[in-house]
């Protein structure tokens, strides 16, 4: 198998990549310097991440990185980053390409790739409307309900699923953990019930120390600044409670050090049409030895209430559990290490790697 894995980042980290890659010369550099930086290192394949020959890793849409090594190969400056990324697929005579990004990169890019590709995955995991996945021969992710909504379109479907980062297992010995809760992510008033958990938990800090890495829109910031109060935008601010703990967005390394320092870790899905949960913060918080405090739901395999993580059904259940938890620190670690343990044996880079092999091997 000759692997060639697309990815993408989210914007707000374009700052701290350039920072990380600035004294990077060569394509190569820079790419190792962002796999190291381990952003959603859990979805970065095993062959990647052991700088195998025959595995590619690269971010189709950084427009900075990719014209870098276009310009290597001695391609036209003006060359789109579709012909960019169709080029290094043939160069590196892929025959199995798998797809971080699908939405980023339309059906008629997939059935335009190089004749070395033989197959074509792409992981997909929230419903959208109007996508189309035509040009793949399968498309993964660990929601059973997306799958199943997937394939009723027509679409080839399977299970898949991120991967325990070992990078974190040194987070998980931590003992000194200063942080009582600690939540990353985004925040929208669309997403209600997540919206209401942070509020409600936010509304602790004056007991416990509560902090939240929250990633802004910019009507956000518009809205919360002091040009932004004097508009009509106050749908668009974020409770004086949650605004109150918040800090900057962190991602990769940064935020493995925040997930170490951290007794409790809060998730709570989007709103989904399903109870399908399990999204990459579940999997980094059990990483990093924090206690997961989520929302109810379908979780993974070895994702169990009680055993090696701890949910919620409310709001108001979500401020009874921190406390609870806090106040019986024996029992807060020993379910922290359950968790750590399952999701280090069940979820191992290694086990991720046979499955997409055996993904491969069935299409």
């Amino acid at each position: 198998m000759r692997l060639f894995q697309n990815s993408r980042y989210y914007p707000a980290l374009r700052p701290k990549i350039r920072e990380l890659t600035r004294d990077c010369s060569t394509f190569t550099s820079k790419i190792d310097a962002f796999v190291r930086f381990r952003e959603a290192g859990c979805h970065i394949l095993l062959p990647v991440d052991q700088q195998a020959e025959w595995a590619f890793f690269t971010n189709g849409d950084d427009a900075d990185i990719q014209r870098i090594w276009a310009r290597e190969q001695g391609m036209s400056s003006r060359v789109s980053l579709a012909d960019i990324l169709r080029a290094q697929i043939e160069a590196h005579r892929a025959d199995v390409f798998y797809n971080l990004d699908v939405t980023g990169w339309p059906g008629d890019f997939v059935r335009t790739l190089p004749g070395c590709v033989k197959r074509v995955i792409g992981w997909h995991a929230l419903p959208f409307q109007n996508v189309s996945f035509s040009g793949y021969d399968l498309i993964v992710c660990n929601f059973p309900s997306t799958l199943a909504g997937l394939k009723a379109q027509g679409y080839r479907t399977d299970y898949f699923f991120p991967a325990y980062d070992a990078e974190l297992a040194p987070s998980a010995l931590r003992q000194d953990r200063p942080l009582d809760v600690l939540f990353v992510g985004g925040y929208s008033r669309h997403h209600k019930q997540r919206a209401a958990v942070l509020e409600a938990v936010a509304s602790m800090a004056h007991e416990y120390n509560v902090v939240f890495h929250l990633d802004r829109s910019r009507l956000c910031r518009l809205a919360e600044s002091p040009l932004g109060r004097l508009l009509p935008l106050a749908k668009h601010r974020r409770p004086s409670p949650i605004r109150a703990v918040t800090r900057e967005p962190i991602f990769g390394r940064d935020y493995y050090g925040v997930l170490s320092s951290a007794k409790i870790v809060l998730n709570g899905s989007i709103d989904m049409p399903s109870a399908d949960r399990g999204n990459m913060r579940c999997f980094e918080a059990l990483a990093s030895g924090s206690l997961l405090l989520t929302d109810e739901g379908n979780y993974p395999d070895g994702m169990s209430n009680g055993s090696t993580m701890v949910t919620y059904h409310s709001p108001k259940h979500a401020v009874a559990l921190v406390k609870m938890l806090l106040e019986a620190p024996e029992q807060l670690s020993g379910i922290a290490r359950a968790g750590h343990e399952m999701l280090s044996t069940r979820y191992s880079k290694e086990v991720q790697w046979k499955r997409f092999e055996a993904l491969v091997a069935s299409i």
